[in-house]
This record gives C-alpha cells, structure tokens and sequence, in this order.
C-alpha cells in the first residue's frame, strides 16, 4: 500500500468484496482472519459500513452485504448498458430480432439494455426496465443454469411461451465478469428457436462478457 492510499478505506473495501463473494455471509471472527487484522478493528469497520447501510448483522450474527450496496449498483445499469449496446445491435440486426442485456435484481430478472431490429415487418416489444422472475423466460434461466456452475464459455438456454404466448427466447449467461449476473439473448415471434440463433447468441455473450471485463 502507497503513502497516498488510505488504510481503513482499503479494508472496508475489502470487508464489502469478502462478503459479496459468499452466500451465507461470514462472523466477525472469520473476517478478522481473512483480513488479518484483530476483531476491535473489524467492530469499527462493521459499524461505519452499518451507517451507509452497506453491511448488516443477521439474528445469528453473520454479516451480509446491505441494501445500500444495491443503491449504489444501480447507478452501475448506464454504464453496463453502454458497454453492450454494440454488440446487442449487431445480433438484433444479424438475427432480425429483439436483443437484450438482462442482469439479477434481487430475485427478479431485469432488462437493463433493449435493441430492436431495424428491418423486420415485426418483432417482439420489449423495453428496458421490464422484470420477470428469474425461473421464467430464457433470460432468468440462464442465468440460474450458471449458478453454481463451472463455466469458460457461456451455454445457450431456449424457452417458449413462458412470457409472451407465441414467442420464444434464447439466451446465454455472461461468462468471467466478477460481482455481475446477467444473460444476453433474444425474443421472437416464433414456435422454435433456429438452430442458427443459439450460437450466435452465445457469441454476443462473450462479446458483452469481454466488454465489461
């Protein structure tokens, strides 16, 4: 650490990366060893990150990242959004369907980034800022499929009908982009998904996925 940096910042930054990184949150006596640094010091950290909001201590004591953090990531949409429109353009043109970036928001699933193709007769409407549960749609589903998963490269999902009688989806799950999940896929008036249209979904995901790296 540089003489220009500050200390405290540092581990309260690195408090919030521990926490993001586990489910089931961690004690303060697991965050003193990880940090490497005695409990008095974690207790101060814990509480100042408890003022923003940023961290909470759950009946059983664990500590969980705060709702705050999700303020604070939303202010992160914009710029995620601009980072994936080209390649979200280039397969709504390529496909002559409707292309989306969908990312977690709690439990729902959350179009972030919409683009319609420009030279269809028709196409599904879809607009940025429309939310489903994440176990309905290929978006949400994706998503799910990677949980938990080993993934190097992202894996097509198809649905049909599962959020708009007649149409069908196919996405894929964004692949290596730490503390973000989402899918990028399209949806289109259609009994099934051409074969054709997986791949090139998967290859948009990697492109957005490499965008935001």
């Amino acid at each position: 650490m540089t003489a220009e940096t500050s200390q405290t910042l540092d581990r309260g930054l690195r408090v919030l990366k521990l926490l993001a990184e586990t489910d089931h949150g961690l004690t303060v006596t697991e965050l003193s060893h990880r940090l490497g640094v005695n409990r008095t010091v974690v207790y101060r950290l814990l509480t100042t990150l408890e003022q923003h909001a940023l961290v909470r201590r759950d009946l059983g004591g664990r500590v969980r990242v705060g709702l705050g953090v999700l303020r604070l990531g939303r202010q992160v949409h914009p710029l995620v959004r601009e980072a994936a429109l080209p390649a979200l353009r280039s397969l709504a043109e390529d496909i002559g369907a409707t292309a989306h970036l969908t990312l977690v928001d709690g439990t729902d699933a959350l179009a972030v980034a919409v683009v319609e193709p420009s030279w269809t007769d028709y196409h599904v409407a879809y607009r940025a800022g429309f939310r489903h549960a994440l176990d309905r749609g290929a978006a949400g589903k994706a998503i799910l499929a990677a949980r938990g998963a080993v993934l190097t490269e992202p894996r097509c999902t198809l649905t049909h009908g599962e959020l708009e009688t007649g149409a069908s989806g196919a996405a894929a799950a964004l692949v290596g982009v730490s503390g973000l999940e989402g899918s990028v896929g399209v949806v289109m008036l259609a009994d099934s998904v051409p074969e054709r249209v997986g791949a090139r979904v998967v290859d948009a995901a990697r492109e957005v996925a490499d965008a935001l790296r």
